[in-house]
């Protein structure tokens, strides 16, 4: 993610009763136009627009102009197809608590528009699919790297992490920011210090651009059991978190001047994109301490924190063009 990070980062309707199962259609008896949609949305493909924000700047800044029309499209195939695998284990493993959240009410496995033992052979099949696809068409670093990004996501996050600890998020968040590193191997076959610079920023960015919604939604979190840092927290915990944690985004960004030798455009998107999201955080720290809503700021910060990262690495794929040196 996700990349795969992302993955739960997508907002869905707040509609439904939270638990359809006695509603539900079973699967035999969906049309078959729904059941392909389902499938579709078995693998959350919303959360792969911010895996195509990272994945092709990646791919520019390491080439320091742009990649092969072919190379480009293989791995944005790939990775397509690698965070649909992750997504669709996810949507298998969290099925239970997903049957007894709101937001996540119209989900295939919740409407049994699709059955959970087709949705696992699916994930499986499609995460095979990712795997090999690389290998075929870009190189064995980033198919490897590929199958680590899914095991990250399923196994590591979904299973171990999510249910045991408010932190969740944070170390689970290590599997969205693979896209970065599985981008820079498909053009050098290596991983250098550039692209562990992004890696990290991907990192840093997750918990202030998932924790808020988490807050927003701390009531379906408790419900299913799962101990997001935002349902288990007071708000005033959580938004310095955030704070914390945008700021540490934000300078590590600017690591990418020394270290990436990225120029002058980079570095000055990154700092007026950076103070803008990090004001939106502390609004919504602000309104924490006061004792007001938050829900509304939360979710602004949510947006925010997107709009941000897109102009980061807008700047990234930009900067081999028009930036020049600082000095």
């Amino acid at each position: 993610m996700s990349s795969a990070q992302a993955s739960e980062q997508s907002v869905e309707p707040e509609t439904g009763s939270g638990d359809t199962r006695a509603v539900a259609t079973p699967a035999r008896a969906t049309p078959l136009g729904v059941r392909l949609r389902a499938y579709l949305q078995l693998m959350k493909l919303r959360i792969v627009e911010l895996l195509l924000i990272a994945t092709v700047p990646t791919m520019i800044f390491a080439q320091q102009g742009m990649p092969s029309f072919w190379l480009i499209l293989n791995t944005l195939i790939g990775g397509t197809l690698s965070a649909g695998a992750a997504g669709a284990f996810n949507s298998y493993i969290d099925r239970e608590s997903d049957r007894v959240m709101k937001r996540t009410s119209k989900r295939p496995l919740v409407t049994r528009a699709v059955g959970d033992r087709e949705a696992l052979i699916f994930a499986w099949v499609v995460a095979v699919v990712s795997v090999a696809w690389f290998l075929v068409t870009v190189n064995a670093l980033a198919a490897v790297l590929t199958a680590v990004a899914i095991f990250l996501y399923a196994v590591f996050y979904s299973i171990i992490l999510k249910r045991r600890t408010s932190q969740n998020i944070v170390w689970g968040g290590v599997a969205g920011c693979m896209p970065v590193i599985i981008a820079w191997a498909a053009v050098t076959g290596t991983v250098e210090w550039p692209a562990l610079v992004l890696f990290a920023v991907v990192f840093l960015w997750t918990p202030p651009h998932y924790w808020p919604l988490s807050m927003k939604y701390a009531e379906d979190y408790s419900r299913a059991g799962i101990p997001m840092l935002g349902a288990v927290s007071p708000a005033g915990k959580v938004s310095s978190q955030v704070v914390l944690y945008a700021w540490a985004t934000v300078i590590c960004s600017l690591l990418l001047v020394p270290v990436g030798g990225a120029g002058w455009f980079y570095a000055s998107v990154s700092l007026a994109a950076g103070a803008w999201f990090a004001f939106q955080c502390h609004r919504l720290l602000h309104l924490a301490n006061e004792g007001r809503p938050t829900d509304k700021q939360a979710m602004r910060v949510f947006h925010s924190s997107i709009t941000y990262l897109t102009l980061v690495f807008v700047a990234v794929a930009a900067d081999p063009f028009i930036g020049g040196p600082i000095l």
